[in-house]
């Protein structure tokens, strides 16, 4: 029998990292998608390797009491992959992404901590609240969402997890030929944005749209041109204006850039007058608010990578002449411009973490306080190892529900330097 065909009646364990969950069958692994812990369910396998099976749980035989009927109608087996716990209660949905990241620090770094998943402002219901939303586009030119683990795509007619803004647009309601992909943006600001990626040699036909938004087009690697309106959405954190370039990056939750800042600075603690770096900074969020803190007799330094988040951080802080920002990868760039110490440092690096390499340069530092802010609970574990290593200690960590119905869980770490 192919593996894909194979159903397998399970009991269903505890929740892994990445929306699954656990379970055995004759002393194999197997992980299991739209099933919760406790639950008997028949599942359909869709993978095998030497090591495990992956499957979809395809009939509930006994329900969690934590269960209930997703609301969109593109969530289950085989269908939309962007969402993958629409069929647990929010309450639920916290209590797993709290238990992936309590084993998380336990597996790989040893670390034993009770951790609370907390809601962010914006979203009570979990729904409405992405910004920032990505269609692949077939070769007919139809969008939708590609399923889970495959290049095969859902078509849908709407977003339940897509800001009402995102949706007023009504980008899923058209054909786009000679696109690959279509992002819709819809900033706090007030602006909205569709950045259109083409096809190799390909132009792409912009339909009409419900909404009035720019029409920018995705060159690769991060670069992007408007076709239409302006190149630049304006975000904004409390009293503050971001100016963010096309599809550089920002939270997309709209709760999400405020509750993260405060959750750093609380735990930055920084002073008049002291000297901080943030690193992977991107438009500049965490370095204006350090930036306000240290006040003029204080600095900060901020790093990042991307030419257009660069000039945008240094459009947004040019009224805090205490920051700076420059362009480079911090495995050089600290090097290069002879940072050897700090009063605090913030981290906030992609998914892949820092690395050995990273955590190394940052422990150098010396500084008596790292923030770090993660969205991998796993990069997150083992570079909190590595830095106990090097003499720092877990303190604090507070985790944030920025991604209600996926697997997502936003992380802010307080690491502080062991009396020598």
């Amino acid at each position: 029998m192919e593996a894909e065909q194979a159903s397998l009646e399970l009991t269903v364990g505890p929740v892994a990292h990445g929306g699954w969950c656990v379970a055995r069958h004759e002393g194999r692994v197997v992980f299991v998608r739209h099933a919760l812990p406790g639950e008997r369910v028949v599942a359909a396998v869709t993978e095998e390797t030497t090591r495990f099976l992956r499957a979809d749980a395809v009939e509930i035989l006994e329900p969690s009491p934590d269960r209930v009927v997703p609301p969109c109608p593109y969530a289950g087996p085989g269908r939309c992959g962007g969402c993958d716990w629409q069929h647990a209660t929010l309450e639920a949905q916290r209590a797993l992404k709290a238990d992936v990241v309590a084993e998380q620090l336990r597996r790989l770094a040893g670390i034993d901590r009770k951790v609370v998943v907390e809601e962010v402002p914006g979203a009570p219901d979990g729904l409405g609240w992405r910004t920032r939303v990505q269609f692949a586009v077939r070769g007919d030119g139809v969008p939708g969402f590609r399923k889970h683990r495959s290049h095969d795509i859902q078509p849908v007619d709407a977003c339940l997890i897509a800001h009402p803004e995102v949706e007023a647009v009504g980008a899923e309601l058209r054909e786009w030929p000679g696109a690959a992909g279509v992002e819709v943006i819809a900033a706090t600001g007030g602006d909205r944005a569709v950045v259109v990626k083409p096809r190799p040699r390909r132009t792409v036909a912009v339909p009409d749209l419900d909404a009035p938004a720019s029409i920018l087009v995705d060159q690769g690697k991060g670069r992007t041109v408007p076709r239409r309106g302006p190149g630049v959405l304006r975000e904004r954190v409390g009293d503050r204006e971001f100016r963010v370039s096309g599809s550089g990056f920002w939270q997309v939750h709209p709760g999400a850039a405020e509750t993260l800042l405060d959750a750093v600075l609380t735990f930055a603690a920084p002073e008049p007058g002291e000297w901080a770096l943030d690193l992977y900074c991107g438009v500049g969020l965490f370095a204006a608010g350090l930036a306000e803190a240290v006040g003029p007799e204080g600095a900060v330094f901020g790093l990042e990578s991307e030419e257009a988040a660069v000039r945008d951080a240094r459009a947004n802080l040019r009224d805090l002449p205490q920051a700076r920002i420059e362009r480079g990868r911090v495995e050089e760039a600290l090097d290069r411009f002879q940072i050897e110490r700090a009063d605090v440092v913030v981290v906030d690096p992609p998914r892949s973490g820092l690395g050995r390499e990273v955590v190394d340069r940052v422990a150098s530092l010396e500084a008596p306080r790292v923030v770090y802010v993660s969205c991998d609970p796993a990069t997150l574990a083992r570079d909190v190892a590595w830095l106990g290593e090097r003499g720092y200690d877990l303190a604090d960590l507070r985790a944030f529900d920025a991604f209600p119905q996926t697997h997502h869980v936003e992380c802010v770490a307080l690491l502080v330097r062991r009396p020598i």
